[in-house]
């Protein structure tokens, strides 16, 4: 046996005289909290709810478009927890309806020439597929604005023009003037969009031909005109002897009459009598210029349709043509009241608008009906401090329950704003606003900056989707990117279009 074999034989005898290892215990067992906790199960139960969601790839027959103006993250947010508070319900974990939709993005709104959009150029993006500069509308960036001139060769078609050139219908709805920016955007061409009326025109571009908004909407040929268009602004369309601007003397409620079994409405009761199988073109105008926010509803809302009744009846009144239909419906007012510091207004408009959602996805089949929610811009809504769960949205910061002054020994609101009339004037201090009813429908939130009119912000918003083809709402998105969305819904392909 040579020396190696007998160092291994001795260890194997070593090895087996040796006492058994004795076998490890087994380890205590983790204990889980987890699974009886609520935010656990709320966590678990909406991954069951997404696990069954499946794309829907076939064509879409609708395409309705949801502009919250101005509805930025934080106004949704804001939105979000006052809509809770106001049902009694916790506000924080509450959700609005259209964020239940299952497929969402984020938009890129800057426009063609500046970092932060106007309305123009956000809605131009979205329903042409092209940014341009803002205050135009519905031309490329190749228009410069307020320039006539700039009009020529510069027209890019819309998403709405698209459809009707499909022979689908196509509407508008909106809590604004008809005329106004993201309306127009659906139908008009102009290098600036304040030329709602001819009133609002100079001279020489009413000469050079150039069309003011409200003469675009009546005049459009009768293949690309709008089947439904609701809103204010009636005095764009009014001469000064029926108490409207018009320069020109001319009526365009009475032009638009001319169509066969067309209809101009002016009240809710009105609207509702309408009936939709004898109805051709409808124009409503429910004041003379905007709406009343949501808020004045008691006051000066008498005769005003809701945002939701405005927007069903326009579905019920497209819905007859059996190749389909595009609508925008918009929720103007939201970026008004946000332009004035003024959270209640903002927040109620956003609660109305969300109510109009709901009412529309009520009455139509997502399984041919493509619902796409999103916003034009942000605003300087900022939600700020450690404010306790459940505060009021609009009261007091606190510093997690604890009451809170800032370093000029004044409290806070949980809201406020980057710029706007909330803003410290002419070098004075801000006021204190736990000296003032923050939850007045006209309180201005304090802002940082002071100027006449709050202004937008550049980040992005969200889009909110479901239907066919809402599966391509995903990622980080070009605010132009949405127009693609709808085309491509539609089935419409650059060919055809042609």
């Amino acid at each position: 046996m040579t020396r190696a074999s007998l160092f291994l034989a001795a260890a194997l005898v070593a090895v087996s005289a040796a006492p058994a290892l004795a076998a490890p215990k087994p380890a205590a067992p983790v204990t889980n909290a987890a699974p009886g906790d609520a935010y656990y199960q709320a966590g678990q139960a909406a991954l069951a709810k997404a696990l069954t969601v499946n794309p829907r790839t076939g064509k879409a027959k609708n395409v309705i478009l949801f502009l919250g103006d101005g509805m930025g993250v934080s106004t949704v947010v804001a939105s979000r927890i006052y809509e809770g508070q106001q049902r009694g319900v916790d506000g924080e974990s509450n959700a609005l309806s259209f964020e239940k939709l299952p497929w969402t993005a984020l938009s890129k709104t800057y426009s063609h020439d500046t970092q932060v959009t106007d309305s123009a150029a956000g809605i131009t993006a979205i329903t042409t597929g092209v940014k341009t500069r803002n205050k135009v509308i519905g031309l490329s960036g190749a228009a410069k604005p307020e320039s006539c001139a700039s009009e020529a060769g510069t027209r890019v078609e819309t998403i709405a023009e698209l459809a009707k050139a499909h022979g689908l219908s196509a509407g508008a709805v909106t809590t604004t003037r008809i005329t106004h920016a993201t309306p127009a955007g659906v139908y008009a061409h102009t290098a600036y969009r304040d030329w709602e009326g001819d009133g609002d025109m100079p001279t020489d571009a009413v000469a050079a031909g150039c069309k003011d908004i409200a003469r675009q909407l009546v005049e459009a040929p009768a293949g690309l005109r709008l089947d439904v268009a609701l809103g204010g602004g009636r005095s764009r369309f009014l001469p000064d002897a029926k108490d409207g601007k018009r320069a020109d003397g001319r009526d365009l409620t009475a032009e638009w009459l001319k169509a066969p079994n067309a209809a101009y409405v002016t009240t809710d009761a009105e609207l509702a009598a309408l009936d939709p199988a004898k109805t051709g073109p409808v124009l409503g105008l429910f004041a003379s210029e905007h709406l009343p926010y949501e808020v004045e509803r008691p006051v000066l809302g008498q005769g005003v349709p809701t945002l939701a009744a405005m927007a069903t009846k326009a579905v019920d009144l497209l819905s007859k043509n059996p190749k389909g239909y595009f609508l925008l419906v918009e929720g103007g007012k939201i970026d008004m009241g946000s332009h004035l510091n003024n959270a209640k207004r903002t927040l109620t408009e956003t609660v109305e608008f969300s109510k109009a959602v709901q009412a529309v996805l009520d009455k139509v089949n997502l399984d041919d009906t493509l619902v796409i929610v999103t916003a034009d811009h942000s605003h300087g809504l900022v939600i700020s401090g450690y404010a306790a769960r459940n505060a009021p949205i609009l009261g007091l910061a606190g510093n997690e329950g604890e009451p809170v002054v800032a370093g000029d020994g004044k409290p806070y609101t949980v809201l406020s704003f980057a710029t706007g009339p909330g803003g410290p004037e002419g070098g004075g201090s801000r006021a204190d606003p736990s000296k003032e009813d923050t939850d007045d429908i006209d309180y201005h939130q304090n802002a940082v900056a002071n100027l006449p009119s709050s202004a937008h912000s550049g980040e992005d918003v969200g889009v909110f989707a479901d239907g066919p083809g809402s599966y391509l709402v995903h990622g980080v998105v070009e605010e132009s990117y949405l127009y693609q969305i709808m085309r491509h819904a539609y089935g419409f392909d650059e060919a055809a279009a042609k």
